[in-house]
């Protein structure tokens, strides 16, 4: 039997992820001033919640990311019939609907980030869908 073995992306330094992570704790309290739900779901123990989903990507090139969670119905109704398979030219009216959801608060995050000051940009969709970028703030 032939060990396998995987090439794993190099982890960002402990002081790299203490300043992530006072970042991260930023963007949720700005985040929460704005009146929208945040937290570190990084940090959180059981499944995801509603709202602002803040967490530190602990790879040397990962950073703070924000993701837009909907309701636990609305999600999973939307994956159960994402994954029995969809016409994408025509997806069921709650995919499209979650989809749009997740797009438009992607365009709303980036906006009251860049108000509040932080640096923002709209990572890699293949590899990260509709998270925010944050990556740091503006002096």
């Amino acid at each position: 039997m032939t060990e396998h073995t995987f090439d794993l992306p190099p982890k960002a330094s402990p002081a790299v992820l203490v300043e992530r992570s006072a970042l991260a704790d930023e963007v949720c309290r700005e985040l929460a001033r704005s009146g929208l739900a945040a937290y570190r779901a990084d940090l959180e123990e059981g499944g995801p919640r509603p709202g602002a989903a803040v967490h530190v990507d602990p790879v040397l090139d990962g950073g703070v990311f924000v993701d837009w969670r909907t309701e636990a119905k609305l999600r999973d109704a939307a994956l159960e019939l994402f994954a029995r398979g969809i016409d994408y030219a025509n997806p069921p009216a709650v995919v499209l609907h979650h989809k749009n959801i997740n797009d438009r608060m992607q365009v709303a995050l980036l906006a009251i980030l860049d108000s509040a000051g932080f640096r923002v940009e709209e990572p890699d969709g293949h590899a990260y869908g509709s998270a925010v970028y944050v990556a740091g703030r503006r002096p």
